[in-house]
């Protein structure tokens, strides 16, 4: 269980980090590439998966992962990872016409964290 915990706490301060990179890049993206709040989510989401990736892998699951990075753990970390991204992408757009942005986009990343620390866990970074 402490370890269960742990792993959570390191995945919530990733998650921040990421967080941070996901609305940046939404929001530059709405700025300068497109108006729709669609593309700008996916967008963002690329780029935050990919730090995400690296991140985890060396700090929240380096004893499973070994620290290491492979292609094949990468693909299958996006992969799994767009579970949170379907759920991210749905509260965006359910909660936009009602919040400010900021708000909607605060809402979409917390939904994702449920799905993205469990599917990551279960399925990436298993022990082995």
């Amino acid at each position: 269980m402490k370890v269960l915990l742990s792993q959570m706490f390191r995945f919530g301060l990733v998650g921040l980090v990421n967080a941070g990179v996901d609305a940046a890049v939404f929001f530059l993206a709405l700025a300068t590439v497109t108006q729709s709040l669609l593309v700008a989510n996916v967008l963002a989401w690329l780029v935050a998966v990919t730090s995400s990736y690296v991140l985890n892998s060396r700090f929240t699951f380096a004893a499973r992962a070994g620290g290491e990075l492979s292609l094949k753990n990468y693909l299958m970390f996006a992969l799994t990872q767009s579970g949170g991204l379907a759920a991210n992408t749905l509260v965006l757009l359910a909660t936009a016409p009602y919040v400010p942005l900021v708000l909607a986009k605060l809402f979409a990343i917390g939904a994702g964290f449920v799905v993205n620390f469990s599917l990551a866990r279960g399925l990436v970074f298993r022990a082995r």
